[in-house]
Order: structure tokens, then sequence, then C-alpha cells
């Protein structure tokens, strides 16, 4: 029997052929179907059906590593952040659910509106994908957690699958599908800074087998925030469907439209906040922008196919296409310095425009096939990345604020030439093959390479400069791991990664990409019949040509820096017999400058912005049995020591949570109080400012359930 079919090949170089054209069509895209059966040897069908439950803390299996592989059984680190999990705490961002993985440093700019997120000591704000899709080169639009079913960090290097993606890690989130059976939950939210929210969430079978399916997913929202003049507001919709097209294949269509209005926090300055300042320390409520000011407005449009086929001959093919579009523009007052009175704070305006649209397709087939040499696993595939971003900014002038005794209505004077007006274009294909060796019952071998062809185009509108720096890399990764007695395996891996740096050095010459590699080991324990998992890792993460200022001429940067990452995590996830979820974790970071091109005042050795050496995490849900039956308790605290930033230390902190709900069979209350005793911290930290992190905030939720 030839390794491959006609048909699958057929398949797969149609679509791998589509690719070189896809920037003139507009598709669609996401992962895999949840109803697919539990004989498909495609691994992101099946996870949504068993791994990806609205019940447990503890997820068997991932959609990242499109694998069915059990996460028990996958040598490298993934922490996943159930649905569960996200709904016991009254998460409502990104940085809300990345709080439960250790070694992940979220929102360190503050409440600005975007995703920001560090892992292993890397910032991986841009590292963001959607059912397996990189969702753009540059996220601009937050990601809304409601429509997400659970979120999954792969930390260090994911070249190997998901081609330009930066050493320290990847976050990928998986959308809310169509289910076999009918339901309807209504939710209701009210909170502190008038935060109020409805959200709606239905699904209607439409076949007998439950294979054809349609599901919608809502939500309204409107808060205030703890800083004067600042508020948010949401809008989401996300509807879903499933085709039934027989047996062997599965096909779920996955669209959403989400539109955000809020007014960036730009946090404190440096200068009565964590340093001293002659007049006294300032009130956290203070806001240093303009209620004036242009709110920010942003728009986002996304449609896509997941495509499961399993044919005759044993091979699985998965196709999973998305087209994205995004707009957003508002203007934003930032921190500059303050006067020699340090009353007086200089400002900065800024009116911008992004605008952009993203294409971006995955295909691969799969098949398990036994040798002399032990069982395959074997994994082909191709993806396409085109991701167009146009950036239209001006730079403003605006009056200083006496930031002690404020008074608004400084009016924003913008020149009539735009400081930046550009057109940038990130474009990669990729072709990889993985193959998983099981020896045995014991032994496990898995190898994978990566070619990547990818190129970044520039346009200079103002200046009508054109740059096209075109970048080829061969990535790889190779993992070992055995079971040395039942449920204990230790493994050890090796993973590069490949990432194009963009823009020009003061010739007007392209910068060679960025390369990473990582070495990790570690032991994953599989404890009490599969419901907790135990996870022990330490690794050496190396990233090199790293952008860094041009220490001979201002303003401009080479591309030789390094960036070194080395430290260690344990964490633990499960669900026990007696009622008790547990979710809990602690790493140690230590990131730091290893090669600054030879400044003259000199970063070697220093620490990487905004990265605790020590941080931790541990939250619990206790579902009450007997005559209490339906009550259950939740819990955390989370922290991390001192960081340094810019050239100043940020204090550690730790923080408390706590909740109860009541779950009857129509309908569901929870109250939950986050930051219980109001410690005030900081997020992390820019130049000249500060990001405060959240004050106490109470969540008050009702919910009917059909």
């Amino acid at each position: 029997m030839p390794l491959l079919s006609p048909g699958a090949l057929a398949v797969l170089l149609a679509f791998s052929s589509a690719g070189a054209y896809a920037q003139t069509v507009a598709p669609v895209a996401a992962p895999n179907d949840a109803t697919t059966t539990a004989t498909s040897q495609l691994p992101t069908v099946d996870v949504v059906a068993d791994g990806m439950n609205d019940t447990q803390f503890k997820a068997t299996r991932t959609q990242v590593n499109k694998s069915d592989t059990p996460l028990s059984q996958t040598p490298q680190s993934v922490s996943v952040v159930t649905r569960a999990m996200l709904d016991s705490q009254q998460a409502v961002s990104l940085a809300d659910a990345l709080e439960n993985v250790p070694g992940v440093v979220a929102q360190q700019y503050g409440r600005r509106g975007w995703d920001d997120l560090i892992i292993r000591g890397q910032v991986a704000s841009d590292s963001l994908y959607l059912d397996g899709l990189r969702t753009t080169a540059s996220s601009r639009v937050a990601e809304q957690l409601f429509g997400l079913q659970q979120v999954e960090v792969l930390k260090g290097p994911g070249s190997l699958l998901y081609g330009l993606v930066l050493p320290g890690g990847l976050v990928n989130m998986v959308s809310k599908r169509p289910q076999g059976t009918d339901f309807a939950n209504v939710d209701v939210t009210a909170g502190s800074h008038n935060f109020y929210q409805t959200t709606v969430d239905l699904n209607k079978s439409l076949s007998e087998n439950g294979k054809q399916a349609f599901r919608i997913n809502g939500l309204i929202s409107n808060s205030d925030d703890a800083t004067d003049h600042v508020w948010f507001k949401n809008r989401y919709i996300a509807p879903s469907l499933s085709l039934d097209l027989g047996a062997r294949t599965d096909f779920t269509i996955l669209t959403s439209y989400q539109e955000r209005s809020y007014v960036r926090q730009q946090g404190l300055p440096l200068s009565g906040s964590i340093n001293p300042n002659v007049n006294g320390a300032l009130p956290r409520s203070l806001f240093i922008g303009e209620p004036g000011a242009r709110p920010y407005a942003a728009n986002e449009t996304r449609i896509g196919y997941a495509l499961t086929h399993r044919f005759d001959d044993g091979w699985t093919l998965n196709n999973n296409v998305r087209y994205q579009q995004f707009e957003m523009s508002g203007q934003v007052i930032t921190n500059n310095a303050l006067a020699s009175t340090s009353r007086n704070l200089t400002r900065q305006a800024t009116d911008q425009t992004f605008e952009g649209q993203t294409f971006t397709m995955d295909t691969n087939v799969q098949r398990s096939f036994n040798t002399a040499l032990g069982k395959h696993e074997i994994t082909l595939g191709t993806d396409y990345l085109n991701s167009r971003e146009d950036n239209l900014s001006y730079t403003c002038s605006i009056a200083a604020l006496n930031v002690y005794n404020p008074v608004y209505g400084a009016r924003m004077t913008c020149p009539t030439a735009a400081t930046t007006n550009t057109s940038t274009t990130v474009r990669d294909t990729g072709l990889y093959a993985r193959d998983k060796i099981s020896f045995g019952q014991r032994w496990q071998l898995l190898t994978g390479l990566r070619y990547d062809n990818a190129s970044t185009y520039s346009t200079n509108q103002r200046t009508g400069t054109h740059t096209d720096n075109p970048a080829s890399a061969t990535t790889g990764s190779a993992a070992l791991m055995v079971e040395v007695l039942q449920g204990v395996r230790p493994y050890i891996s090796y993973a590069t990664s490949f990432y194009p740096n963009s823009g020009t050095d003061v010739s007007g010459g392209t910068f060679k990409p960025e390369t990473g590699k990582q070495w990790e080991a570690g032991v994953k324990f599989d404890l009490d019949e599969g419901r907790t998992s135990l996870n022990v890792a330490v690794f050496d993460l190396r990233r090199r040509n790293v952008l860094v200022s041009d220490p001979v001429n201002t303003g401009f940067n080479i591309a030789v820096g390094e960036q070194r990452s080395q430290g260690g995590e344990i964490s633990i996830t499960s669900d026990l017999r007696n009622g008790l979820s547990l979710n809990a974790g602690y790493s140690y970071t230590a990131a730091i400058v290893t090669d600054d091109g030879g400044q003259r005042s000199t970063t070697v050795g220093q620490w990487l912005d905004n990265v605790p050496r020590h941080n931790f995490t541990a939250s619990a849900r206790y579902r009450l049995k007997g005559e209490l039956s339906g009550w259950e308790l939740n819990g955390g605290v989370h922290g991390q020591s001192m960081m340094r930033t810019n050239g100043y230390t940020l204090p550690g902190y730790v923080l408390t949570d706590a909740g109860v709900a009541y779950n009857a069979e129509r309908w569901r209350a929870a109250l939950n109080v986050k930051n219980i005793f109001n410690t005030h911290y900081y997020a992390g930290g820019l130049a000249r400012a500060v990001a405060l992190g959240d004050d106490r905030t109470v969540m008050l939720t009702l919910g009917y359930r059909y």
C-alpha cells in the first residue's frame, strides 16, 4: 500500500498550491469539529468531544499540538485553562485566563485595551492563535474570552507547527463549537465600576445524530474603570454551523464579529507613584489624558471553516482556513516628564488609525502505521499566512497637566502631514513533517522538520520608499520520553525557532531574522487514574539577532542582540473524586540580556523588562454534596516577586480571590470577589509610566439554563 493515497495527495497539493494565490481570495477558517467520532485519527476533532468539557479543570488533550496524544504523553510544556476554570473565576479577559499559567506575565502595560503577554521571559503579544491559525501578524484588537472553550499555552519554540513565532511560546484559543445536544444559557452580570454584562449561548441540533448543529454566542458589556474618565464597551456575536457531510467528513463554519470602544488607561507618572514626589503620592484614580479626546473604536470580522476527512486507507486530512479583517482608530495621550516643580506633567498626543486583513490556512494529513522500527504517527502539512496592516498616525501637541490639581479641556493640535503612513505585509509559506515513533509501550521519540519561505513588504506612503525583506529558514524539534513507572514519564527536548525582523538599519539594509533555540527537560506524572497531572520542567532558552539600538547611530537599530531565559516550572491540575478541582503552579525565570550590540552604556546582564524571577498561582473549586448539593466554593491566590523594567524596580505582590456559587437545574448564581484585600500593585512598567494593577472588584452573575 502506498504511504500516501492518491486522494490524500491530491487534496494536500491542491490546498498547498492555493496558498500561492491566497492574497486575492477572502475565504474562511478554524480548526476541527467537535462531533468527530471516537475512531477519528484527527486530534483536534476528538479534543472538543472528550477533552474540552465545561465541568473539569483538567484537560486531557489540546488542539495546539495538532495531535490526539494526551497531555501526559506530550514531551513539552503545555498549559490549558478550561472553560470550567474560567467560569468559576468569572474571567472576562485573556489576561484573566493567563493568570492561571505559571511562567506567563499578562497585562504588563495595564488596561490599555490590547492583549499584552510574556512567556518564559520573552514577549509573545503577537503570538496569538485562534483554532490553530495565526490571528494576525500584529495583534491590535483584544480577544473576546466568552467565545472560547479553552485557552492553551505552548511554552518554548513552536516554529515546527506554526512557523513565524518568537521562542518564548504561543497562546492558542479554542472557539466554542456546535454540540449534539440542545441548550440555551443566558447570564446577566453586575460588578464594580458600573460593570454590566449580558451573555447568550444557544445551541440547536439539526439532525438526529447530532452531527449537524448550529450555535451562537453573544455578549454585550459596558463598564467604567477605577481610573477617572476611563470606560469600555464590548459587543460580540459568534455564529457557528456544523454540517453532516457523511460519516467520514466533519465540516464546521466558524464566524465572529466584535466591536470594542474604550478610553485607554495609560497609568501614572513614575514620580508620585513608584518614586517619591515632594508634593505627595498621586491618587490611583488620576487620569492623565483628556476626556474630550476621541476614544478608541475597533471592529473585527472573522469567517472560517474546519474540514476533516478520513480516507479508507487510514489517512486523515485536516484543512483549516480563516479570513479576518479589522479597523481601529483613536487618540491617546501619554506621559512625558514632570516639570521642575514636580506638578506639571508634559504630555504627548497621538492620533492613530490601523486597518488590516489576514488570510491564513493550514492543511495536513496524518496516519498511523507499524514498522519493524516501531509504531509511527506521521503528520505532513503546509500552511500559509498573508497578513497586511496599514498604519496612519499623527504626533500631536497638547498642554501640560497639573497632576495634583487636574483641569481638563486642553486642545489637541495635530499637524496636517502624517507622522507615520505605512503599509506592511507579512507572507509566509511553510512545509512541515513530524513523526512520533513509539518503541514498545514505554519509549517515544518525537521528531520534526519545517521549512519557511517568508517575506515582509513595507511601503512608506510619505516617502514612496518600498522595502522587501525576504527570509527563509529550516527549523525543527526532537524529543525523547520514556515511562519509567506507570504514569511517570521523564523527557528531554530540543527545539528551534525563526522570526523575520522588519525595518532597516542606518544604511537602508534589511536585518537578518531572529533565531531561537531551547533545551527542556522534565517529568510528567499522570496520577489518580488520570484525574491528576503533575508536571515539572527546566529549560534554557536563547534568542539571537534581537533588534537593539545602534550604539553609533541614534534612532536606528542593529540585529546582533541576544537574550537568554533560564528557569523551571512546576504545575498541578486535578479533578478529585470528592468534588475538589485544583490548578496550581510556580515558575522561576531568569531572563537577561547577554549581548546588547556594544552599547555605550552596557546592558549585558540586565533583567529583561517586566519579567519577575518568581511567579505563582493557585485556584480551587469545591463542589459540596449531600444536603448542600449545588453549592460550590471558589478561591485562589496568585502573585509574583519584584521585577525590573526600564531602569527601575516594581515591588512584588500577592492577590487573593474568593467566590461562591449555586447551581440549580435551570438557573445559576455566582458571586466573586477579586483582590479581596484591595492590594495596590503595579502590573508592569514603561519608560515614563507604571501600569496599575486591578483594585478590588466584585461580580455577581445570575444565569438561566435550558
